[in-house]
């Protein structure tokens, strides 16, 4: 049996080893602490934080949320601990992130903003349908997931199981 990724929500029993979770250094620019996040999501109800976890042991941190501005769907935070990282944790993670979205909100479209030099992350969002819009904000090329390719099958599917 493999690996099964599921997404819990924050809460007491998990706040704090979230806050212990850490990228790789040469990743540390890319990323906001969990720290951090979390006390904006605090502030800010319309971002929701999940754990992540890889069967029952605490892996990463996912952040998403809708803009009040503009209506659109974020992923506004994702990262595997460096302990976990090269094990497809993120890709799965990422894909258990969407169907959450899809199937609670009934997104018609994801955004993310990722850093130009972070060529990793890039290529993960690629390879699961994200493309370039051509937008900067805050210094990150927003990428964008066309709901629509998902369900005409451009991106394989791990299963509903992944949602947690």
């Amino acid at each position: 049996m493999g690996t099964i990724i599921t997404l819990r929500p924050v809460d007491e029993t998990n706040a704090r080893s979230i806050v212990a979770l850490r990228v790789a250094p040469v990743q540390r620019d890319y990323v906001a602490s969990n720290a951090d996040s979390i006390a904006d999501a605090y502030v800010d109800r319309s971002m929701v934080p999940m754990a992540i976890y890889a069967n029952q042991e605490l892996v990463g941190f996912a952040m998403y949320g809708r803009d009040p501005a503009d209506g659109r769907w974020w992923i506004i935070r994702m990262m595997i601990d460096e302990r976990f990282q090269g094990r497809g944790y993120g890709r799965d993670a990422m894909m258990a992130l969407i169907d959450l979205m899809a199937l609670t909100h009934d997104c018609t479209s994801i955004h993310l903003g990722v850093d130009p030099g972070n060529a990793g992350a890039i290529q993960l969002y690629r390879r699961l349908g994200f493309l370039p819009t051509g937008e900067i904000e805050d210094d990150e090329a927003i990428m964008r997931l066309d709901m629509q390719a998902i369900s005409n099958g451009d991106r394989s599917r791990s299963g509903d199981e992944n949602v947690k």
